[in-house]
């Protein structure tokens, strides 16, 4: 890869919009409704969706528009490792010089998040509609669009006569949940995908939905099920309470050796990492451009305001710092079956976002040992810990992606690209990152203001998608000429 910056040259930015807003209205957004239908959660929710034949469709409708593409080079196809979730596994050869092992590597997933309540009148998980710039419905922005938006990006540079280095494009069926097949098949195609020079990931979010925004880091995640028990059955409250413990009361003491009450900062040191200066004034910048949208796009209730005050602070503490959520509950019954009785056991589903550098086995382990050690009244305290996933820190920018990306954004957003990172976690970047670090990497989204990914009235951003499309058709130009430096 060439040091010096080469912009992606002889392109019609006009032609090659047109070109994407006519697939996108005719082609992708039927295809896209047609899968945000399909209730394919990912198998962490769904443990018989092999039975039950929902991924099988999704694999099944996106493989058939795929490989409907009029794409010079194109190879499509399913591969089934015996046990796992199936991999949709595309090629596309270069064009031009950059055969051979060097290629960009495209990702994106298709597996979703289980359904949530709280849709609105008129909205659901597997129901897809459209209202204006939205297209409402689970799995269309996390992660449907990607497989069509990399296809077209590619099929809209070769019709203007662009050149693009060989392009390996995975669509994996698992990243909901932490992605466990996944290394499998980089490991079953490493000789078929070759050593990536550049690493393209739909699968983030964006601060608005104006600008390309770019994401710098992601953090890592434990997760897991505390379970305090205090009886071998409920019993009369009035009878019991002052003699026997809450089992609530068990696990608000546990939880208090994690998270400060007051503040929530998380309290042990391991779970901390040093935040780079670098990533310090990207924040600020973040801040800046967002200005009161980095809070205003969560819906508060009531009253409710953001933990700090300071923005910056703020962007910090969603992508660099620890936190922790209890995102489930058990042994609790609903409210209208609430008797007068003290209940045996309480469980909790946590979830323990970690900063990049945090190794997530480790982190697993030290959480588990914090909280069973010596439990409140001797009760029986347990924590099942899930999968650990690490976080990520993209490496610096070359010189000729850092130009490509901003040249990108204003040509097709009208301002300059944004680079923060997210609080998210995308297992398959760390996993990359650690096994080409000679790649750059773009990792991208369409989760902007509202988008609501996981929750409920999800919704893809259209404009937004057709603009990361163009970019991306762009960026792939760029690539190649940086790479080869043979012109367009």
């Amino acid at each position: 890869m060439q040091g010096e910056p080469v912009a992606a040259q002889g392109l019609d930015r006009e032609a090659l919009g047109g070109f994407v807003e006519e697939t996108w209205e005719q082609s992708i957004l039927p295809q896209l409704a047609a899968y945000i239908e399909i209730p394919n959660k990912s198998p962490a929710f769904d443990p018989a969706w092999c039975e039950h034949g929902h991924m099988d469709r999704a694999v099944e409708l996106v493989e058939a528009w795929c490989r409907a593409q009029e794409i010079q080079g194109l190879h499509v196809e399913v591969i089934r490792l015996p046990g796992r979730t199936p991999l949709l596994f595309m090629e596309v050869a270069g064009s031009g010089a950059g055969e051979g092992d060097d290629c960009v590597l495209l990702y994106g997933h298709l597996d979703k998040q289980p359904e949530m309540s709280g849709w609105r009148e008129g909205l659901g998980p597997w129901k897809a509609v459209r209202e204006g710039d939205r297209l409402y419905g689970r799995g269309g922005a996390d992660d449907g669009y990607a497989a069509f938006a990399s296809l077209s990006a590619i099929r809209a540079l070769q019709l203007q006569g662009g050149r693009h280095a060989r392009c390996v494009v995975l669509i994996e069926a698992c990243e909901e949940s932490g992605s466990p097949d996944l290394p499998h098949y980089i490991e079953a195609l490493e000789e078929r995908i070759g050593s990536p020079s550049l690493v393209v990931c739909l699968d983030s979010g964006c601060g608005n939905y104006e600008q390309l925004w770019c994401t710098t880091s992601l953090r890592g995640m434990v997760s897991g099920t505390l379970r305090a028990r205090v009886l071998e059955e409920g019993v009369h409250s009035g009878d019991a309470s002052g003699v026997v413990p809450s089992s609530f009361r068990v696990l608000r003491q546990l939880i208090a050796r994690i998270e400060d009450a007051e503040s929530g900062r998380i309290l042990p040191e391991h779970f901390h990492a040093d935040i780079p200066d670098a990533r310090r004034a990207q924040a600020r910048v973040a801040a800046e451009v967002l200005g009161e949208d980095l809070h205003e796009r969560f819906p508060f209730a009531g009253k409710t305001r953001p933990m700090i005050d300071e923005p910056a602070e703020l962007v910090l503490n969603r992508t660099w710092r620890p936190t922790l959520s209890v995102t489930g509950v058990d042994g609790l019954p609903a409210l209208a079956d609430a008797g007068n009785v003290l209940r045996p056991y309480t469980a909790l589903k946590l979830s323990l976002r970690l900063p990049p550098g945090v190794d997530g086995a480790g982190a697993a382990a030290c959480l588990g040992e914090i909280l069973e050690a010596d439990p409140p009244y001797r009760a029986g305290v347990v924590f099942e810990a899930d999968e650990p996933a690490d976080g990520w820190d993209a490496p610096p920018v070359a010189p000729w992606l850092e130009e490509a990306l901003d040249r990108a954004s204003n040509d097709y957003f009208d301002k300059p690209a944004v680079y923060m990172g997210e609080g998210g976690t995308i297992p398959f970047m760390h996993m990359l990152g650690e096994r080409f670090p000679d790649a750059q990497f773009l990792i991208t989204g369409v989760l902007g203001p509202g988008a609501n990914a996981h929750g409920p009235n999800e919704y893809l951003h259209i404009p937004t998608a057709k603009r990361l499309t163009c970019c991306l058709s762009q960026l792939l130009s760029a690539h190649h000429n940086a790479s080869y430096g043979d012109g367009p």
